[in-house]
């Protein structure tokens, strides 16, 4: 094998390799001779084909196989010897001209083919001790508890069913029939659907068409779809629906007490609140966890400067931009909806994708060099976290992340990075400060999660409102 560097770009790198017919013929006698003890070949007895002869009829394959796996060796000896990392699998083209593979096959010709790649570059980690960091924290006050309590009572409320007229936060027993232009359409149809009048859970006109009426009424409603409403024939058209009103009832509070509590398993009213308030305190946890991880990323990111492999930012850039396009369509919107042109997103969107893999290189490395490293274990319990997310699909779910390295290995990344980003928290000078509830959610949900931030941090976006789930 001989190995001759003909490009040397920056981190492009292009490499010709020879393998001499000589050697091409080594391995096809030695592959012949394998053959020579299995072959079964009409006229000769098993192991007595004659080796010639076998090169006769099976010559062609067999060097096939031979210019195949002498490929694969000498390109992965090529770059072992140069001591060099790609970036991605190298790309690999072989000879084109007839008559040159006709002499190869027949081991006349030397295998000649041209390998191109791009490496890794040296990357040299800043001072981590440097970074000076801010993480702000909002303390969970009896207030919040109260209000959160509050929040779970509403959301709990029973309905007494009452003879008069419906009002906003009523819930309206019906059955309904939709139809459009006089035809019932698919989906339209429903049997004892509870409607909770002001909820705004339906299309516009519906929930307006039902305030006042009263069990055992029938009518017909007017309502619009939205013009960006999911099923293309029914978006911005007018419908109406025939509806016979089964049930009017009224919310009813209930009692905060023990029965209450235990209703919901806990067992007083006082666990309950010490549940709240844990609650409350993870998701403020994980807010600040997001932000100081967000505010140590923009610091990294601008603490390094290190040419990046050109085909992984764009690969990055068409990922990203693939979903952006996707998201406009489903939404049925444009970039000048959005204030921008097509030109400064493509512009915008480039950047984060360099920016996302300048920190994966660079957290890669900082990982690498301290050796951290993801256990089996852990992959397992986020394996199980995930499996859960599926209730009735455990063994298809399973079975798929164990048949799908891939995947397994997507699930291992975040677990990665979470770890490394600790490891230099540790390191960073990180002082906190207290920040109002609004301050702490405040940007969480503004799309960062997939524009701003490494590509592992969209499981945690929360807002505001996340609270009151809960």
């Amino acid at each position: 094998m001989n190995v001759t560097e003909t490009n040397a770009e920056g981190l492009r790198r292009e490499l010709k390799v020879v393998v001499g017919a000589d050697e091409l013929e080594e391995k096809l006698a030695s592959r012949l001779e394998e053959l020579k003890g299995k072959a079964r070949i009409k006229g000769f007895r098993p192991g007595r084909v004659p080796k010639e002869h076998l090169r006769k009829v099976y010559g062609r394959s067999v060097m096939a196989e031979v210019v195949q796996q002498a490929v694969q060796e000498t390109s992965q000896k090529a770059i072992s010897e140069r001591e060099e990392r790609p970036a991605f699998q190298p790309k690999v083209s072989l000879p084109e001209d007839e008559a040159e593979i006709n002499q190869i096959f027949e081991g006349t010709g030397d295998l000649s083919y041209t390998m191109t790649f791009e490496v890794l570059p040296k990357v040299d980690v800043m001072d981590l001790s440097t970074i000076t960091l801010e993480r702000p924290t909002t303390p969970v006050a009896d207030k919040d508890i109260d209000e959160a309590v509050e929040r779970i009572l509403a959301t709990n409320q029973a309905y007494k069913p009452k003879d008069g007229a419906a009002e906003k936060g009523d819930r309206v027993t019906i059955d309904f029939v939709g139809k459009l232009d006089g035809e019932a359409f698919e989906g339209g149809t429903a049997t004892d659907a509870p409607i909770t009048l002001g909820a705004g859970g339906f299309i516009p006109g519906f929930e307006e068409g039902l305030m006042g009426v009263k069990a055992g009424e029938e009518k017909v409603v007017d309502a619009t779809f939205p013009e960006e409403y999911g099923e293309p024939k029914l978006a911005g058209k007018a419908v109406t629906f025939e509806i016979k009103v089964k049930e009017v009832a009224a919310p009813e509070t209930p009692t905060l007490d023990d029965d209450f509590a235990k209703s919901l398993g806990a067992e007083s009213v006082t666990q309950m609140r010490e549940t709240v308030k844990g609650r409350l305190e993870f998701d403020r946890n994980m807010a600040s966890r997001l932000k100081v991880k967000r505010a140590l990323l923009d610091a990294l990111n601008e603490g390094h400067n290190f040419e990046l492999p050109p085909t992984l930012v764009e690969n990055e850039f068409n990922a990203i931009w693939d979903q952006v396009m996707h998201d406009l369509e489903h939404s049925k919107r444009t970039f000048e909806d959005e204030g921008t042109t097509e030109e400064k997103a493509k512009e915008e969107y480039r950047g984060i994708a360099e920016r996302r893999v300048r920190l994966g290189l660079l957290l890669s490395e900082i990982g690498s060099t301290n050796e951290i490293t993801v256990s089996d274990d852990e992959v397992n319990k986020a394996l199980i976290e995930r499996i859960r997310q599926f209730p009735g699909q455990e063994r298809q779910v399973y079975d798929f992340y164990r048949n799908t390295p891939q995947a397994l290995a997507e699930l291992r990344a975040p677990i990665f990075e979470d770890k490394v980003v600790d490891y230099i928290l540790e390191l960073a000078k990180v002082s906190d400060k207290d920040v109002s509830l609004d301050d702490l959610y405040k940007d969480l949900d503004d799309g960062r999660g997939h524009d701003h931030d490494h590509d592992h941090d969209h499981g945690h976006d929360h807002d505001h409102d996340h609270e009151h789930d809960h």
